[in-house]
């Protein structure tokens, strides 16, 4: 039952009914069974992982928990004990918690690992030893990473102390399996998420109206725009006979149904939590208005970034090999060089584990080693660039930061090829032919209209991507365009979401087998 079918669009529209029907007491219960009902529609065995994944974290989180308040009680009633007997004492209760979140994050991580990367690691091996071991039929639950890396870091948040134990289980299984961010996330930390997923909540006009603006918005980028320029996507880059100017092509329809994809995705979700009351964390925020990597990697998948810096990068940073590591560095290499040794070696740690995270192949792993790559030489050209500002004084000015932002939007697309061709050596090949083979004609002599695209096409797209930019722009400068629209008289409010719908439904890409299709990080 995929977002963009309409078995979907029916079950959305009866959960909403229901919702707000039932007594608030027995929202969130209806929200776990149109949640397992999603999922079961999917698959019967894929309930089978996520009840485990469930289990497994309520079971270690209420007994670590249970283990914080004995020691509480313990030390309470033996203040005669001196400061060594009562480090020997927490000392022995952090292990035994150390115990059962090892456990915890071994069993499901180990989950991920083998459903989803045990053919990658066959297929590796056998590259190398010729063929000996063949790919095995596993089950990939939808969604699993998601959820996976959403419960782990619910565990690990409970193992700190920053986060209390879900002691009921059907709560703690609606927060890991919430059936709008199955999909592609967000990737929830349960301290917000639960602010509002558990409360009982009456219905409300404009939140209930600005949910569903937010859902059509989301439908209108997907099916408009990113099904649209998926078919020229498709057709540039399938076999790797298309070259030169036609890769530039390629990557510029690619970036931008990507970002319609993925974001028109991330509004569906959200705007089906908002149309409840529910509010889930933003995912994006005008990334393509980056002016350098970083900065776009704090813009784009919010959620996922966050986590890998939470729960990889600041405890690997931070653990006793990579601190040893600092003191040789510093004491060897100099105190500038030996700061930036560990930063060096989390940060590669935390972008292979990002493209090894976004697909099971050495295409991804080459994606991550890119991004990492350019984002280490940026930090080590900073002084370089503030001379560069000092000296010409281009900080600051709109054609610069112009300039800036066109630049950062062309690397990412290039880094991002290794996704199109999902062939590490083509790839190089292709992208190579832009500087080597580039033939302007293409734009001008109707080649472009050979690859599944005619002139309406390419109108619908450009009417439809001038509209997405303009509700970017005014939200960088202006804020909310909903809350704008609200503002003017009902009429113009609920015209706007009519003509949304009407585009959506009139300008759609419906193609044969639409219902099949599905949003790029289904297969995440």
């Amino acid at each position: 039952m995929l977002f963009t079918s309409y078995a979907f669009v029916g079950f959305l529209a009866l959960v909403l009914l229901a919702y707000y029907l039932v007594p608030g007491r027995f929202q969130w219960p209806l929200l776990l069974l149109a949640s397992y009902a999603f999922y079961f529609a999917a698959s019967p065995y894929y309930l089978l992982f996520i009840l485990v994944t469930t289990a497994s974290a309520w079971a270690v989180c209420v007994k670590m928990e249970d283990l914080t308040g004995a020691q509480k009680a313990y030390l309470a009633d033996h203040k005669d004990l001196d400061r060594e007997e009562k480090k020997a004492y927490r000392e022995k209760i952090k292990k035994r918690k150390r115990a059962y979140l090892i456990a915890a994050l071994a069993l499901n991580l180990g989950i991920l690992a083998v459903t989803k990367y045990t053919n990658f690691v066959l297929r590796s091996v056998s590259s190398l030893v010729g063929g000996a071991f063949q790919p095995v039929d596993l089950i990939v639950p939808m969604g699993i990473s998601f959820y996976t890396f959403q419960t782990v870091g619910y565990v690990i948040d409970v193992y700190r102390g920053k986060q209390q134990a879900q002691r009921s289980f059907f709560k703690l299984a609606l927060f890991v399996g919430f059936f709008p961010q199955l999909v592609q996330g967000p990737i929830s930390r349960y301290g917000q998420l639960s602010e509002t997923l558990y409360a009982p909540h009456k219905f409300q006009e404009k939140t209930f109206s600005f949910g569903l603006m937010r859902i059509l918005w989301g439908y209108f980028k997907k099916v408009v725009l990113a099904d649209r320029i998926l078919t020229g996507v498709t057709a540039l880059v399938q076999g790797g006979q298309y070259a030169g100017a036609y890769v530039f092509v390629a990557m510029l329809f690619y970036a931008f149904e990507l970002y319609c994809d993925f974001t028109g995705g991330i509004d569906i979700t959200i705007g089906i939590g908002e149309a409840m009351g529910i509010r889930m964390a933003e995912n994006f925020d005008l990334p393509y208005f980056s002016k350098n990597i970083k900065e776009y990697w704090n813009r784009w998948h919010i959620t996922m970034g966050t986590w890998f810096t939470d729960y990889i990068f600041y405890p690997l940073s931070a653990s006793r090999p990579m601190l040893r590591l600092s003191k040789w560095s510093r004491a060897h290499l100099g105190q500038k060089m030996g700061k930036r040794v560990p930063v060096y070696l989390c940060s590669l740690a935390v972008w292979l584990a990002t493209g090894i995270w976004h697909g099971a192949a050495w295409n991804f792993v080459a994606w991550g080693l890119a991004n990492y790559v350019v984002i280490m030489v940026s930090q080590e050209l900073e002084p370089l660039y503030e001379r560069f500002h000092a000296r010409t004084h281009l900080r600051g000015k709109a054609p610069y930061e112009v300039f800036q932002v066109v630049r950062t939007v062309l690397l990412m697309s290039m880094i991002r090829m290794f996704d199109c061709y999902r062939d590490v050596p083509l790839t190089i090949a292709m992208v190579g032919s832009m500087f080597t083979r580039f033939d302007a004609a293409i734009f001008t002599d109707g080649s472009l209209l050979a690859i599944g695209l005619d002139g309406a096409d390419y109108l619908v797209l450009a009417v439809g991507l001038a509209v997405v930019l303009g509700v970017s722009l005014y939200k960088r400068k202006r804020g909310s365009v909903r809350e704008a629209l609200y503002a003017k008289p009902a009429g113009v409010y609920y015209g706007a979401m009519a003509l949304l719908l009407v585009c959506t439904v009139v300008f759609g890409a419906y193609g044969v087998g639409y219902d099949a299709s599905q949003f790029i990080y289904n297969q995440f």
